[in-house]
């Protein structure tokens, strides 16, 4: 007896199952200037690493010999490969067979690809672009028994992904139209980035809104790239769907394979860990109302050209990244004092959360260049709820164990500052550093408006009692009582904190496995 009948059914339906949804269909995507999801699992991998999972996945339709006649594959794609050698799971939907609406074996696949990276403790990256689930064939007979929903006993389906944010980094690209349970699962990843002009998040499309809301809207207007670079939905755009999967690969690169494994450290070879600047020493104006670039410090004090920044335009009040000090890698954060003079507004204050839970989860190391003047104030500020946001991000600082380094740049001022040490900190200030309960300027105002006010001039007594209680912010001060570890010339700052590096290095070590409370969306 021989099964050659039977191979070559194999090899029949993997060719079948290759061809997604068919020449024609196929010929439109790349009309709309997109790649398909295999093209994209190419491009994004290593060269020839893939390891395709459930190949023939999907329904044969036969004729009366057992010949196949029609092949539909599954239209979610999912299998292991590498990304800088490093293991990965990838999965994405198929756009060019019913738009990505998963069919049985691409719902059952997108689903364990979750569990494959789970078990094998590896990233899941996820290729989003398609609208989650549909109300149906049209052929079900109300007057029959149906199943309907899962059965009482099942593990909530949610469990997986949120079980994912504690273990592995999950990162998921918007190459197309997102909505429904494929934008559920974009914003519960470590890191998302969508493409301009080409990809839209959204929670229901225009059909839904117009017969939900009496609204009409495009894709675009609804959740293009303009509506979610400010809304927080995702960390980054890119120009191109090359650019989204190598962003991808870059930020993979500062993170470790699971919790189980320390934050990873490479050679450093482009740069030297005793490198000083000279132009640091006088970047802070002497003026305090004069602004200055902090992504200027940043770039100057870590491994050149390593500096990888996430949401540029979300909370731009906080600036957040990934970067390498002599190779190891680390978080950034750090106030930009271009934008509300760097105050925590309710969306800094979201940002610096998950950055802070982002790191402890995977116990990167954080380095933050503070610039503080606290919290927000006015009446937008209020009605965004300021305060409580502010204070989780003070909450997720002080419970954080991860190695953490502060650079007191300028200001560190009010509850808001607190956001911005925890447990173990390792503080440095330089010459411009200042820190209390208010700023000087504010602090003034309301301990002394009752005298401010009975002055013949008002303005030259607000002006001299700053003055006067000026003296008394040194930074000298705070080092000589070693309320901070060092007062440093700012040149001195890449040094220090590369030696800080190799300092923290048994630490983190020893600094592996699940938090008790790790990332949520």
């Amino acid at each position: 007896m021989s099964w050659l009948k039977e191979i070559k059914s194999i090899a029949q339906r993997r060719r079948l199952a290759k061809e997604l949804g068919g020449k024609a269909s196929i010929a439109k995507h790349h009309e709309r200037g997109k790649l398909t999801i295999r093209e994209r699992i190419n491009l994004l991998l290593d060269k020839d690493t893939f390891q395709e999972q459930g190949k023939i996945a999907g329904g044969a339709h036969l004729n009366d010999a057992g010949d196949i006649v029609k092949f539909t594959p599954s239209n979610y794609i999912l299998g292991f490969g590498n990304i800088n050698k490093r293991s990965v799971v990838v999965g994405g939907e198929d756009f060019t067979l019913k738009g990505g609406s998963p069919n049985a074996a691409g719902l059952r696949k997108s689903i364990y690809a979750e569990h494959l990276a789970l078990e094998y403790k590896i990233p899941l990256v996820r290729l989003l672009e398609g609208g989650g689930g549909n109300i149906g064939s049209g052929d079900v007979d109300p007057k029959k028994p149906q199943t309907v929903g899962e059965p009482v006993h099942s593990e909530p389906r949610f469990k997986v992904i949120s079980d994912s944010l504690g273990q592995i980094p999950v990162v998921s690209a918007a190459l197309g139209p997102v909505a429904g349970f494929p934008a559920g699962r974009l914003v519960a990843s470590h890191f998302s980035v969508m493409v301009k002009g080409t990809s839209q998040i959204m929670t229901g499309g225009p059909a839904l809104v117009k017969r939900a809301l009496g609204r009409s809207v495009t894709k675009e207007e609804l959740g293009g790239h303009q509506v979610h670079a400010q809304s927080g939905i995702v960390d980054n755009v890119a120009n191109s769907e090359q650019e989204a999967l190598e962003q991808i690969r870059k930020f993979l690169s500062y993170f470790p394979q699971n919790v189980w494994e320390p934050a990873p450290r490479v050679k450093c070879e482009n740069d030297f860990a005793d490198r000083t600047e000279s132009s640091l020493t006088n970047i802070v104006p002497e003026d305090k109302r004069q602004t200055f670039n902090m992504l200027d410090i940043i770039e100057l004090i870590v491994d050149k050209n390593s500096f990888f920044r996430t949401s540029p335009l979300y909370g731009p009040e906080l600036i957040t990244g990934y970067a390498r000090l002599n190779g190891q890698s680390v978080g950034v954060t750090a106030n930009d004092c271009r934008y509300n003079a760097g105050a925590m507004t309710a969306d800094a204050a979201q940002k610096m959360r998950r950055m802070i839970e982002t790191c402890e989860t995977f116990h990167l190391p954080l380095v933050n260049f503070v610039d503080e003047p606290g919290f927000m104030i006015g009446p937008n500020a209020e009605s965004a709820a300021t305060i409580r946001y502010g204070m989780a991000a003070v909450a997720a600082a002080s419970t954080a164990k991860m190695p953490w380094a502060s650079i007191r740049v300028r200001k560190s001022y009010g509850v808001a500052a607190a956001a911005h040490y925890n447990g173990s900190n390792y503080i440095l200030d330089w010459p411009s550093s200042e820190n209390g309960p208010l700023p000087l300027e504010g602090g003034v105002a309301v301990a002394f408006h009752r005298e401010i006010e009975a002055a013949k001039n008002p303005e030259l007594k607000r002006d001299a009692l700053e003055k006067k209680f000026a003296a008394t912010k040194s930074p000298f001060r705070s080092a000589e009582s070693f309320a901070v570890h060092d007062i440093i010339d700012p040149k001195e700052t890449r040094p220090l904190l590369c030696q800080w590096a190799n300092n923290i290095q048994t630490k983190l070590k020893n600094m592996v496995g699940e938090e008790f409370f790790s990332v949520r969306p």
